[in-house]
Order: C-alpha cells, then sequence, then structure tokens
C-alpha cells in the first residue's frame, strides 16, 4: 500500500521544519507509533536505538506520537517527554489521531516500515521486533540499492537545547532515619543524596552515565531510576544494604548501601522478562520496567510494581529470591483475589499497616490489597477502566484521575496521590471515600513524600522537589473523558478473529518444545464475550458477541516464538502484544476482526 502522507499539528526535532514522505524519497522510514505514557512504547524507543545507529545513513526514524490521554497531546508534555525519554529523531504530533487512522494502526506501540519509493512494507505491532526489523531493513537495503532506488546520507533530526538543571525528570523520593530525602534523579540516571532541608547535595550515586555497573557510588551506573523503598532495620542488617531501587530502564533492582556508598544488583539479569519464569533467585530472573517499591510485612517483602509487564511480584533481600505476587499479565482493571486480578501499568506504591495502596496508571485508579485468609484481595477506590478518565471530585465512586504514579499516605487515614497528567494532588479519605483537589498547576507530580509533617512533591517535568503550600482542599467538578480511538464495529454473534504474525525474513517460528504461539483473549464488561474466551495455542478462533451489549473492549494477548532458520545454535525470541480494542455492536457490523502483530500490511 502507498504510504499516507505525514501531517500533524507539530513537529520536533526538526527545527519545527514538517517533513514529507516526498522528500525522504530514496530513504527508508520506519514510523513508530507512540504515546508518552506508554511504558511497551517506551522498550520500543530503545530497541530502535541500535537500528538508528547500524543503519544511520539510510534509515529515518519518525515518531508518530497519537495521545491516549488529553495530557500527552499537549505541545509542553509531547516537548517534555522527547527530552526526557532521549529521543533522537523527528517526532510528528497526531493529537486527534488522523495518521494512526490512516495506517489503520489499533494499538501502541506500531511499527510501520517504507520503502525507498514511498510504500508501506512492514508492519509490527508490540514490542520485541529489533532483530526482525534489522532483517526487513537490511533486505530493503540490498533490493534498492541494486534498483538504483537507494539514497544515502543527510539526516532530518535537529537536536532539542538540553536545559541544565540540579535535577532532570526526577521521579521518587523517600527519606532515611537520618532525615536525608533521596530523590531518584532519572534523567540523569542517578539518586541523589539531599541534606533534611532537601536542598543541599551530599552525594549522588551513580556516574549519571546511563548503565547497569554496579560498584562504589560515583561509579555505579543506572538506567532511569525511579522507585526507591528502605528497608526495615533487622532486614537492611541481614541484607547488607539500606534500600532497594527500581532501576526502571535497566530492568534491575539495585541495592543501596548507605553507609559506604556501594551499589548492587540485587534482582534481575538486565535482559527484559518476555516469557518464561518470573520467579527465583533474584539476580536469575528477568524483570520488565521495575517502577516502583515498597516495603509490605504482609507480603513478607518488597513489593515490586513491575509495570513493564502489568504485575506485582515481591522481592525477599534476605533470600535474594522474587516471585510474581499478583496480576496475570493482562493489562485492564479486574478486582479479586491477586492471583487472578488485571492491572495496568502500575507506577505507584504505599504501605499503610496491612493495605497497601497502588496508583494504576494506564486506567487511572488508586486501588489496594489486603490480606484475605491466606491469600489477599484487590480492591479499586478510584477508576473505571482503561479509557475513562477527567478531573472530577466527590464520591469515590464518581471521581476521576488522569494517569497517576505516585502515592503518599497521609495522617488521618487518608492518601495522596500525584495525580500526573492532571497536574494535581488529590486526597482520598478511606473513612468518607471522598475524593478532594489539595493542590493544582504542578508540572508532571509523580512522587510524594511525608517528611518532617510537609508533603513534598516531585515535580518532574519541572525538575525539582519541595513542600506543597499549604491550602484547604477544594472539589473540582471536571468534566469526564475517555481515550478517542475509533471503535471497530462489529455484527454481534460469530466473529472470525485472528492475530497475523509472519516470522522475519530468515526466521521460522520455534515449535521445537510444542506450540510457538499463544493467544488469549478476554472482555471488558465480560458479558460482552460470549463464547471463545481463555487461552489457547492458536492464532485463530471463533469468538461470538453477545447481542445484548452496544459497546466494550476486547482485550487481546498475543505471542510468538521464532527462531532464526538454520545455523547449530539458532538464536530464538519471543514477540509479544497486547491489545485492548474498542468494539460497537452493530447489525451492519463486520463479521470478522483481525490484528496484525507482524507481517507485510494488507493491499
Amino acid at each position: 500500500m502507498r504510504a499516507p502522507e505525514l501531517r500533524g499539528d507539530l513537529w520536533l526535532n526538526t527545527g519545527g521544519r514538517p517533513l514529507t514522505l516526498a522528500e525522504l524519497r530514496g530513504r527508508i522510514v520506519l514510523l513508530d507509533f507512540w504515546t508518552s505514557g506508554c511504558i511497551n512504547c517506551l522498550h520500543v524507543l530503545d530497541e530502535l536505538r541500535p537500528l538508528e545507529a547500524e543503519f544511520a545513513d539510510v534509515l529515518v526514524t519518525i515518531g508518530v506520537h497519537s495521545p491516549k490521554f488529553l495530557h500527552e497531546g499537549e505541545r509542553a508534555s509531547i516537548e517534555a517527554a522527547v527530552r526526557r525519554y532521549d529521543v533522537h529523531h523527528p517526532v510528528v504530533n497526531d493529537p486527534k489521531m488522523e495518521l494512526w487512522s490512516q495506517y489503520a494502526v489499533r494499538a501502541w506501540p506500531t511499527l510501520a516500515v517504507v520503502d525507498p519509493e514511498g510504500y508501506v512494507v512492514h508492519v509490527a505491532a508490540g514490542e520485541g521486533h529489533e532483530e526482525a526489523l534489522r532483517r526487513v531493513i537490511a533486505e530493503l537495503v540490498t533490493k534498492h540499492e541494486a534498483k538504483g532506488t537507494l539514497r544515502r546520507g543527510g539526516s532530518p533530526y535537529v537536536p532539542v537545547e538540553e536545559q541544565v538543571s540540579e535535577l532532570r525528570f526526577p521521579s521518587k523520593a523517600v527519606a532515611t532515619a537520618e532525615g536525608r530525602v533521596l530523590v531518584a534523579d532519572t534523567g540523569h540516571h542517578a539518586i541523589v543524596e539531599f541534606a533534611s532541608d532537601g536542598e543541599t547535595v551530599i552525594r549522588r550515586f551513580g556516574s549519571g552515565e546511563r548503565g547497569g555497573q554496579d560498584g562504589p557510588f560515583d561509579i555505579a551506573t543506572f538506567a532511569e531510576p525511579s522507585g526507591i523503598a528502605l528497608l526495615p532495620y533487622d532486614v537492611a542488617e541481614r541484607a547488607g544494604y539500606h534500600a532497594v531501587v527500581a532501576d526502571t530502564a535497566g530492568h534491575r533492582l539495585r541495592g543501596l548501601d548507605l553507609i559506604t556508598g556501594e551499589v548492587r544488583t540485587v534482582a534481575g539479569t538486565g535482559a527484559q522478562w518476555r516469557s518464561g519464569p518470573d520467579s527465583g533467585k533474584g539476580v536469575e530472573v528477568d524483570l520488565t520496567s521495575p517502577w516502583d517499591v515498597a516495603w509490605y510485612g504482609p507480603a513478607g517483602g518488597i513489593v515490586v510494581a513491575m509495570a513493564g509487564n502489568h504485575t506485582l511480584s515481591v522481592f525477599d533481600p534476605v533470600s535474594g529470591t522474587i516471585r510474581r505476587f499478583a496480576g496475570t499479565t493482562v493489562e485492564g482493571l479486574r478486582d479479586g483475589d491477586v492471583g487472578e486480578a488485571f492491572f495496568a501499568q502500575t507506577s505507584g506504591l504505599a504501605a499503610d499497616g496491612d493495605k497497601l495502596w497502588l496508583a494504576d496508571a494506564e486506567t487511572s485508579a488508586l486501588r489496594w490489597i489486603e490480606p484475605d485468609g491466606e491469600s489477599f484481595t484487590v480492591h479499586t477506590a478510584i477508576g473505571v477502566d482503561l479509557f475513562s478518565f477527567g478531573h472530577t471530585d466527590g464520591p469515590a465512586d464518581k471521581a476521576l484521575l488522569q494517569h497517576p504514579l505516585g502515592l503518599a499516605v497521609l495522617p488521618g487515614d487518608k492518601i495522596a496521590i500525584a495525580d500526573t497528567y492532571n497536574g494535581a494532588v488529590r486526597r482520598f479519605d478511606v473513612f468518607t471515600r471522598e475524593v478532594t483537589t489539595i493542590a493544582t498547576g504542578l508540572s508532571e507530580p509523580q512522587g510524594l513524600l511525608l517528611h518532617d509533617g510537609e508533603l513534598l512533591v516531585v515535580e518532574s517535568a519541572g525538575n525539582r522537589i519541595g513542600p506543597l503550600a499549604a491550602a484547604e482542599p477544594t472539589v473540582v467538578s471536571g468534566d469526564a473523558h475517555a481515550v478517542r480511538r475509533p471503535p471497530t464495529v462489529l455484527a454481534p454473534g460469530e466473529i472470525d478473529f485472528s492475530v497475523v504474525f509472519a516470522a522475519p525474513p530468515g526466521e521460522k517460528l520455534d515449535d521445537r518444545f510444542g506450540p510457538s504461539t499463544r493467544l488469549e483473549i478476554s472482555a471488558s464488561p465480560p458479558s460482552l464475550l460470549v463464547e471463545g474466551g481463555g487461552t489457547g495455542t492458536d492464532l485463530s478462533r471463533k469468538i461470538r458477541l453477545a447481542d445484548g451489549v452496544t459497546e466494550g473492549v476486547l482485550q487481546v494477548v498475543a505471542q510468538a516464538a521464532s527462531c532464526d532458520d538454520g545455523g547449530e545454535h539458532p538464536a530464538c525470541r519471543i514477540t509479544r502484544q497486547d491489545w485492548g480494542v474498542p468494539v460497537r455492536l452493530a447489525a451492519d457490523g463486520a463479521g470478522e476482526l483481525s490484528l496484525v502483530m507482524a507481517g507485510a500490511p494488507a493491499e
């Protein structure tokens, strides 16, 4: 298919100049459909960096920012995101999701390859496509060099001017027993230790370089660290360190010795989890974007918000083991037993006695976990689903948040919420179940810390941490909003459902140990899906949609294993994608639904 022209309301990393596919003719163009709050999109940014370096003279990557939340579509937000995540290629903002629709995109992230003659030749949804893209691009280089249609050299990328500050996109903070404040200086890949005044820098853990090196505080390296948790004194004595850091982009947990300054890896291999074991000896288990950490006694260790696969784990610092605690890897909002609950990019944790409070970012929800007999149960205080958000106070069952990332427990059984994309701090009263607003006008607050009676706010986009000015709580009656994705119109009754996955050049499906594919389907509301739900190994099946339901969301998780075709020790890879497909049922709707995980687009 001929690639639709590129149009948007804002171009970044080009000096403000719009780009056209016509002027890029002769180059290979890789379109990355992303949104800044999507953890899978951030994974893809890391996957693309080596490809951009390897094919620098023939490849032009263009980020198409199609926002999920209102805040993500604002100019200041997208400019901050490009700097925050070190995006070094042109980005076009697509606030009305017009390019999204023209390229028939259904999920974040989605990648589309445009060949030197202007045709879309490959589409891939989700993450884990680095090697497949490498082979597709290499094949295009060979083909178009032979045809004389390949043009080398020149880049439209124009770097933005970097802002210098003490902190760069900080995220979380904790206070030590001595009253010092540890702040995750995420953009500088470091942990900063401030004196009790919150302003005087004592030392930095991390050299400032991105990496995963252990060692003394001035030599060790981090990769976008976020959450920090202090260990109880007796646990720290036995473990040999005092604090645990969620080293988010490094897919590790790091231990800090606050006396010697030593940094060590205590869990994670540095590789991102895609499939397989997620429990065992900590340093032998792959993690996926641990975003926050908190000591939670009832679970017996550090709870880890594994934002990358929508689960929670528990790390035992004494034994050095880690295990799955909650979640199924399906993205959504479902309460109940921890083993069956759905989460959506949990990014903030705060323990209060038997309760563990959670900020579930993608469902704009405040939730909690508490013991229930021999297990634990998940409850929701604020939040509706993956697609509803806003800034509305009042009774908790009517209140709305927008992508919250941080929490703090306040005196009097109240929970403070860093309502990040609303630029606000909200307050939930556990007894009255009322929600109020205690601050607005903040620059993407991500972390909260109650310190010496003051509530400190980490304003990530403001590059600062400071006390919240005292103010009377207010009640905001904002509008309710919903994610603006066009629904797929389907007919009620039986539907032919499939996920398209074509192994990339030089690979074949890996069926050495059984079926190489996996497909899981569920729905919100559950009554939408009458038949065909659950998990199976075929990427196609018949499903039946209810006649009495008008709309909902099909939740789809697909996975495929592939290996190099040939060689004594072929390299193998897992490709995985989650979809939340909004659907509307109508008598004249389609009787089939096909989602592309990887392969050539339809003609």
